[in-house]
């Protein structure tokens, strides 16, 4: 049950999201780092912090602390070899970087982990990938 634990905080901490109710949200994954902490079960860890940065976003934090997120997710999704993770990070990351006018950057790291993807195009995070790809270039 531990092993699942990070897990099920995330799909919980994106529902909070969903919600607009950011500050739980934090709570609830603040704990699930913790735990992987604890634990050493890292398999959501990528992704707890990917949906930290969002809910950071959310409440209006400081870019820059949402942007500490979006890379620390991306970089343990690479040492993971997790590239859905990976792929899900670089999509908010570059969303971000985006707003804030760096669209240079943006479609350059989207389109490192987009391009990996050879099959199976039909995905929701491949095609939100894509559209914002598409997005950069125009």
């Amino acid at each position: 049950m531990e092993v699942l634990r990070s897990y099920y905080q995330a799909l919980l901490a994106e529902a909070y999201a969903i919600s607009g109710q950011a500050d739980k949200g934090l709570e609830l994954l603040a704990d699930a780092l913790a735990s992987v902490q604890k634990t050493g079960e890292g398999g959501s860890e990528a992704e707890l912090h990917r949906i930290r940065g969002e809910l950071l976003m959310m409440r209006g934090e400081a870019e820059d602390l949402a942007e500490e997120s979006f890379r620390k997710a991306i970089e343990i999704a690479r040492r993971q070899q997790a590239k859905s993770w990976e792929l899900r990070a670089a999509t908010s990351l570059s969303r971000l970087l985006h707003k804030q006018g760096k669209q240079d950057e943006a479609r350059r790291i989207l389109s490192e982990i987009y391009n990996w993807f050879t099959e199976v195009f039909g995905t929701a995070d491949l095609k939100d990938a894509r559209s914002l790809l598409e997005e950069l270039a125009g």
